[in-house]
């Protein structure tokens, strides 16, 4: 064989031969998987736009991970779900974001996906001309999720009122039923949060009587990792946070797809989104404001006789992924 048919054979054997070693180590990334939780809140509209974009899975394709959604209602069975180790990482409203840091839990703060004092309202039916503000809450009957932000945030206007519990008739009910109340009047008010309180106001049922800004609520929501999963994958949750950050850019260029996609995830219509999402701060730093807030929502809890022990959020907080996912 002469020196050039080698030169070139050898070349065909080194380029099959590259070819095949790339392709066998490429073979040996290990199988992970990652499972978001995910609720239809207004709070977290970036992650449902990273959602129906594939952002996350694309992501972390080149890692061979596969992502899976899990959808729940609301945040209490989502924090089963980590506790039962069946939920990797999620985001959840304040409350049930101080339920998954108590007790010592295996649980950690790695980011705020949304926070937004006036995406929480007082709302009165629409056709009741005596109750105009917060101020007109003495002997009237309100209702919220008892526990719930939205019950934290009646104590504070009631305090901003000189008020306290024993002044109204409390009623607990379920965020579903918010409309159902007002409508037959088996309630004067209602607190409760976006999307509700768009749908509600547009539907021609309530009235906002008083919002969040109007009291030190902060609206703190939380993206929560269980600590196993943060500690044996912490690229993957530093790659959620980054993409969660990108999506939240997407907001002011929601093309009509992904605003129909959005609607139908939280039942309002398309052109209510970029409104509701006006109200929320997507930053994912978690700030010491923050810490404040749910610190405030562990007392709140505590003189509801809803949690036992006091505890330190601070202690269970990373900040290092929001930060590289900022930067």
């Amino acid at each position: 064989m002469g020196r050039c048919a080698l030169s070139k054979a050898c070349t065909v054997f080194f380029l099959i031969f590259a070819s095949v070693f790339s392709f066998s180590c490429k073979k040996k990334i290990p199988p992970r998987t990652v499972n978001i939780a995910i609720q239809p809140s207004a709070a977290f509209i970036p992650l449902y736009i990273a959602r129906y974009s594939n952002m996350i899975e694309n992501a972390l394709a080149p890692k061979n991970v596969t992502v899976v959604w899990q959808d729940f209602e609301s945040g209490p069975p989502m924090n089963e779900s980590l506790e039962a180790d069946l939920t990797d990482i999620g985001v959840i409203g304040d409350v049930p974001t101080v339920r998954a840091l108590s007790g010592g839990a295996d649980v950690k703060l790695v980011g705020i996906p949304a926070r937004g004092a006036n995406a929480y309202a007082l709302l009165a039916s629409a056709k009741n001309s005596n109750f105009n503000s917060f101020k007109d809450m003495k002997g009237k009957k309100i209702a919220t999720v008892f526990g719930s932000t939205g019950h934290n945030f009646v104590k504070k206007l009631l305090e901003k009122n000189g008020l306290s519990f024993e002044d109204i008739d409390f009623i607990n009910i379920a965020a579903s039923d918010a409309e159902r109340v007002l409508k037959d009047k088996s309630a004067d008010a209602v607190a409760i949060w976006e999307p509700n309180v768009t749908r509600l106001i547009n539907k021609g049922v309530a009235k906002i009587v008083a919002q969040g800004d109007e009291t030190d609520l902060c609206g703190t929501n939380g993206f929560v990792v269980r600590g196993k999963y943060l500690a044996d994958n912490s690229d993957i949750i530093f790659e959620i946070l980054n993409q969660y950050a990108e999506a939240a850019k997407q907001l002011q260029n929601l093309d009509d797809r992904m605003a129909s996609k959005l609607s139908l995830s939280l039942n309002i219509s398309a052109d209510q989104i970029k409104s509701i999402a006006q109200k929320y701060d997507f930053n994912i730093e978690i700030t010491d404001k923050d810490i404040d807030s749910l610190q405030d929502t562990i007392s709140f809890l505590i003189s509801i006789n809803n949690l036992d022990n006091v505890y330190y959020v601070e202690k269970q907080i990373d900040k290092s992924y929001f930060q590289k996912a900022r930067n």
